[in-house]
């Protein structure tokens, strides 16, 4: 991977939560990986092991306790601004508004991104056409499908054509055709040169889907690379053998005091 390609950059990230019952608790342990342009990079972990908390970091939503993040260049602390130009954001949680149609929320949120009337239609009309979203761009969200409220969701994410897409769990709850459509869009958009941050704990999709990718727990990165690359290093059948064998070995730690 070279270094001029690379898009996203988190380095040491740490995030460190004060709990009243536990102490401090720690979401990030040091977190530091990197993304490049043309390339689906997945986090994979179980539900609780950071990938939530890092992916909210790139996006600005949260501040690291320490460390960095940097997205096309652009600080996430000092210049979230500018970073979120240069990011869509897509998770399971995106939500769609009952009283908007299709059409309106796209313009919407293309219009919170600064783009002009001529540019933002012709680009939606592109969008509206290559997601198969002609026949819903009157349809109100509430009586939307679930797939129908997916392809909304990811044509407002891409609508001001970012650079990096950042997709957090975006297929969980979804049905076997909705999450596969979806899945074929990332990787549309991966072929278009777009880099792609995917968490996900569903290691299949993984397989089909990611260039890279690094095994997180307790918000640590258990181990990185490859899908073909893990599978040799780590003997395994297959990438959800690769997991559960890393998680499995990490619960047996001893968690320091």
């Amino acid at each position: 991977m070279s270094t001029e390609s690379v898009v996203v950059e988190a380095r040491s990230l740490t995030k460190v939560y004060a709990d009243l019952r536990r102490g401090e608790f720690v979401a990030l342990d040091d977190l530091s990986f990197s993304a490049s342009a043309g390339e689906v990079f997945g986090l994979l972990g179980p539900n609780g092991a950071g990938k939530t908390t890092a992916l909210r970091i790139l996006s600005t939503v949260l501040q690291p306790t320490s460390g960095s993040a940097c997205v096309n260049g652009f600080d996430c602390v000092t210049q979230p601004s500018m970073v979120r130009h240069h990011i869509g954001f897509m998770s399971a949680n995106t939500a769609v508004y009952d009283r908007m149609t299709a059409w309106e929320m796209v313009e919407y949120f293309g219009r919170l991104y600064g783009m002009e009337d001529d540019r933002l239609h012709d680009r939606m009309e592109s969008l509206f056409d290559r997601l198969q979203m002609q026949a819903i761009r009157d349809l109100l969200g509430a009586k939307m499908s679930t797939g129908m409220k997916q392809k909304v969701s990811i044509a407002r994410a891409i609508v001001h054509d970012p650079p990096v897409l950042i997709f957090d769990e975006a297929t969980s709850g979804l049905d076997v055709l909705v999450a596969r459509a979806l899945l074929d869009t990332v990787a549309e958009l991966r072929d278009q040169g777009k880099c792609i941050v995917f968490s996900t704990h569903i290691m299949r999709e993984a397989e089909r889907l990611c260039d890279r990718v690094a095994i997180m727990h307790r918000g640590k990165i258990l181990a990185e690379g490859s899908v073909a690359g893990m599978l040799a290093e780590h003997q395994g059948a297959d990438l959800e053998d690769v997991f559960f064998s890393l998680i499995q070995d990490q619960d047996q730690e001893p968690v320091a005091s």
